[in-house]
């Protein structure tokens, strides 16, 4: 082959290569966490709230009844009483919740991890009720080429309130794309030793800082009806083993470590037994010093900032409690992104 050739073969080898990059796949990942209204006023969480329980994930029976209960009973009333609730956390800063400031920092964090494991890569995150929607992101990630998106829940515990609710949602926006990417979804992660570890780590900091030492200390999860149990969710046996591992782990038996459920809805029953009532309990029977850590959050939000570390406190108090404290949870720490990395790694494999 001659110089002209040569020079040629090289021209067209590095055109081949320009046009294999532009039009590479790129692989998107997607943070998704729960929701939260856009402002902490009646009208935005109403608009949320309407959202929120009208998936038949969360309320399965959307019936006649229900929907007068939600219309003319609970969207009149509850908003202007969550609104207060979440005026109390509210980022004014950021104006925004502290479970949308966290769930960036995840992502924003998660970014640097990413580039070194597949450069190219888009990370983006969403809430599955209000904004940034998650059929929104989904819509951007396509746009911008990704032909395989790795969805991430960010719920440690399988619900079906929870991450199928999620599922769905990305399923129905695939449903109107001709050309689908390929979508993996992360799988539950309660029983994972790095999860279980971070978990541990970071109680164990926390009480280190504490002026005072438990005497108990509560693992509450959000709850979910007793039926949807009853028919099957597997929620409160990934609950059970996580608090299993962590006792195992921290060397609590199951009279310092109290496993329990929290923000239930409505009159039907819930998972039991119920953190409130436990809290008023161990505070009347003598507790002086507790401490509450919800390894089923990702992330600090209302749940946490206000109906633990407020409500819980006051109940706690007010029967004869003294010293309350309520952990936060990993969030965007060094020890929460080490398990949103190492999830991610480990989905990515075969695709990197």
């Amino acid at each position: 082959m001659n110089k002209v050739e040569d020079g040629m073969s090289a021209a067209c080898a590095a055109d081949a290569a320009t046009r294999k990059s532009e039009h590479a796949p790129r692989i998107g990942i997607l943070l998704v966490n729960l929701g939260t209204p856009d402002a902490p006023d009646v009208a935005s969480v109403r608009r949320y709230l309407r959202e929120f329980l009208s998936d038949p994930r969360v309320i399965e029976d959307q019936g006649l009844l229900w929907k007068f209960v939600l219309n003319v009973i609970i969207l009149p009333r509850r908003p202007r009483a969550k609104a207060r609730d979440y005026q109390k956390i509210w980022n004014h800063e950021q104006n925004e919740s502290p479970l949308k400031t966290i769930t960036r920092a995840q992502a924003q964090k998660l970014r640097s991890v990413v580039d070194a494991l597949a450069p190219g890569s888009v990370v983006d995150w969403a809430m599955r009720y209000g904004n940034p929607s998650l059929d929104s992101r989904l819509e951007a990630l396509v746009k911008l080429g990704c032909d395989r998106i790795l969805l991430f829940p960010l719920y440690p515990q399988y619900a079906a309130a929870t991450t199928a609710s999620v599922c769905d949602k990305a399923f129905q926006t695939l449903l109107n794309l001709r050309a689908q990417p390929t979508l993996r979804v992360v799988p539950p992660y309660y029983d994972d030793p790095v999860y279980i570890e971070a978990i541990a780590a970071s109680l164990e900091a926390e009480l280190r800082r504490l002026a005072f030492e438990p005497e108990r200390i509560i693992a509450s999860f959000h709850g979910i009806p007793k039926a949807y149990a009853e028919a099957g969710d597997p929620y409160p046996q990934q609950c059970e083993a996580t608090v299993r591992l962590l006792r195992a782990r921290l060397k609590l038996d199951e009279n310092r470590l109290l496993l329990t459920y929290q923000s239930r809805f409505g009159r039907a029953e819930w998972l039991q037994p119920y953190t409130d009532e436990t809290v008023r309990a161990l505070a009347q029977s003598g507790v002086k010093n507790l401490a509450v850590v919800t390894p089923g959050f990702a992330a600090d939000c209302l749940e946490t900032l206000e109906e633990i570390a407020v409500e819980n406190a006051q109940i706690f108090t007010s029967n004869g409690g003294a010293n309350f404290a309520a952990i936060p949870c990993l969030n965007d720490s060094d020890l929460g992104l080490r398990v949103i990395a190492h999830l991610v790694q480990r989905e990515l494999q075969g695709w990197l």
